[in-house]
């Protein structure tokens, strides 16, 4: 393994420690983070080309070349189903305990399961906001990919999860996640 591989991988941990430390509404923690290297960044490459080609999504299949090329990937995911107790309506229900009841599990067509607690969905916003932000400061190049999220949901690598997004990072000296074309 060579040194720019290896800084990666690092710098992969300590996106996790971002995510992990990120603030989190009413102090509840619903985020998952898990980092994929070698051989399970080809299980998520061949998972992206698999859900774009059936559902014909050009994108899926151009960034599961980028996923192939990665040193390492972060996963985000959050428990989205999980309600707060604010009764803030944020996600379209009168109270929590509505949501909670109308939560299911995803269809295995549809990318998400839902609905989504709306303080969730911006705490794994910002979750993924602090990750990026480490891998920046650190000069390791970077993209959030809401495809390679979908993937690792549907391989079921983060089971609690009911949306994921994935960030793959890369050491070189060209950033392959630049000229990029559907």
């Amino acid at each position: 393994m060579n040194p720019e591989t290896r800084a990666a991988g690092m710098v992969a941990d300590l996106m996790i420690l971002s995510a992990r430390t990120a603030p989190k509404g009413k102090a509840t923690d619903s985020i998952t983070a898990v980092v994929k290297t070698g051989d399970e960044l080809t299980v998520l490459s061949d998972e992206m080309k698999r859900i774009g080609e059936r559902d014909e999504i050009g994108f899926f299949i151009r960034d599961a070349g980028n996923i192939a090329s990665a040193d390492a990937c972060v996963i985000l995911g959050c428990a989205g189903g999980s309600v707060l107790g604010l009764n803030c309506g944020g996600c379209g229900y009168a109270t929590c305990k509505e949501m909670a009841e109308a939560w299911t599990k995803k269809d295995q067509n549809l990318p998400f399961s839902g609905p989504n607690c709306v303080i969730k969905m911006a705490d794994l916003g910002i979750a993924v906001g602090s990750a990026v932000k480490t891998a920046s400061i650190h000069n390791l190049d970077n993209r959030v990919m809401y495809s390679a999220g979908v993937a690792a949901l549907s391989l079921d690598w983060l089971p609690e999860c009911s949306v994921a997004y994935a960030i793959p990072v890369r050491a070189a000296g060209k950033n392959i996640f630049f000229d990029r074309k559907v």
